[in-house]
């Protein structure tokens, strides 16, 4: 998933390190006997044109599409949005389109942006959990705003903040006790925070992961053991195509790598959206489609095997346009009962 497409020396090092992924994921299935023939196809005959007469204008292109964008922004480098909606029966998950009933925006101050909305429902009342990023301080922190009996969310208060930035604020129960995984790859670890006090105070119970930028790790108990899925930037490149399984005997560990990681290199299919959906009697997986651009669109991606041998996912099936939701692709998917949340790229 190239990170920016504008400038030729980031693409090539996200190329390169994309590569090298590749070469990792195909010695693991080798070694362990998973290796799949690929069927000859006939080599496309490539036109003989020239790179400079189609990077010149594109790139001409991109730099009017960013000057436009950010004087639409105003001072805002980037934004991102979170939206939500109370509904009863189908939603997204199951039609797999942005219909129905309209979302409402999340409103903020111009000052931050809210995005990776994650909604709890506890002691009948729905949390909404996001990542609030000031632009005063360029750092991510996890804030949670509750659904009043009007039906709209509050203005979002700060409970969780660290030194380094925070985001994707996975809240699950377990065993009687409120948890958070929120991503912090920056930091290159993965904590597991417990609720002290729901929803405001939240304690560091145990550190999951260490020395690894292991990026939206999406929690799934299964079979009477814990996996993590997410993606792990190995070196340099992206943090969002290469996806990365991990697994433990219980909650706190300890987690192990899968021994096929990486599990997969792709752009379009990897990179968790949401938590795990039971539909049909199956998982679904959110996962992001950055093929055009991060945060450009979510797919829904069926898991149809899990276990220490292997990870199987199949296809995912892309999330339509829709009425419901007119900003540019989504991002982020979740529900409890019967509220819905999603967030774009502004």
């Amino acid at each position: 998933m190239l990170a920016d497409r504008l400038w030729l020396s980031r693409s090539c090092n996200d190329l390169l390190a994309g590569a090298m992924s590749l070469i990792m994921q195909t010695v693991a299935r080798f070694f362990a006997g998973k290796l799949v023939p690929v069927s000859d196809n006939p080599v496309p005959i490539l036109k003989n044109d020239s790179f400079v007469r189609h990077y010149v204008p594109f790139f001409g292109r991109a730099l009017i599409d960013r000057a436009v964008q950010k004087i639409r922004r105003g001072r805002r480098p980037f934004y991102w949005q979170v939206a939500y909606r109370v509904i009863d029966g189908p939603g997204i998950a199951e039609t797999g389109q942005l219909d129905g009933k309209p979302f409402t925006v999340l409103p903020d101050d111009g000052q931050r942006f809210y995005a990776d909305p994650f909604v709890f429902e506890a002691d009948r009342r729905h949390h909404l959990f996001v990542e609030e990023f000031p632009y005063a301080t360029s750092r991510g922190v996890i804030s949670v705003a509750e659904l009043g009996d009007d039906g709209t969310f509050g203005v979002p208060r700060v409970v969780l903040e660290e030194a380094h930035h925070l985001s994707y604020p996975q809240v699950f129960a377990h065993d009687g006790e409120i948890f958070m995984i929120p991503e912090s790859g920056s930091a290159r670890e993965l904590v597991l925070y417990r609720a002290a006090q729901f929803p405001d105070r939240w304690v560091r119970d145990t550190v999951l992961m260490a020395d690894r930028d292991f990026n939206d790790a999406t929690l799934l108990e299964s079979d009477g053991r814990f996996w993590l899925v997410g993606t792990e930037r190995f070196g340099y490149g992206s943090a969002s195509d290469t996806m990365a399984v991990y697994c433990a005997p219980s909650l706190r560990g300890p987690w192990v790598a899968h021994p096929l990681n990486p599990i997969a290199v792709d752009h379009s299919a990897t990179r968790p959206g949401g938590a795990f959906i039971r539909h049909d009697d199956a998982l679904v997986l959110p996962v992001q489609n950055g093929s055009r651009a991060y945060g450009a669109g979510l797919g829904l991606m069926r898991l149809e095997r899990l276990d220490a041998s292997d990870v199987r996912f199949a296809s995912p099936r892309p999330i339509g346009a829709g009425p419901a939701w007119a900003r540019t692709g989504i991002h982020t998917l979740n529900r409890a009962g019967n509220v819905e949340v999603v967030d774009s790229a502004g």
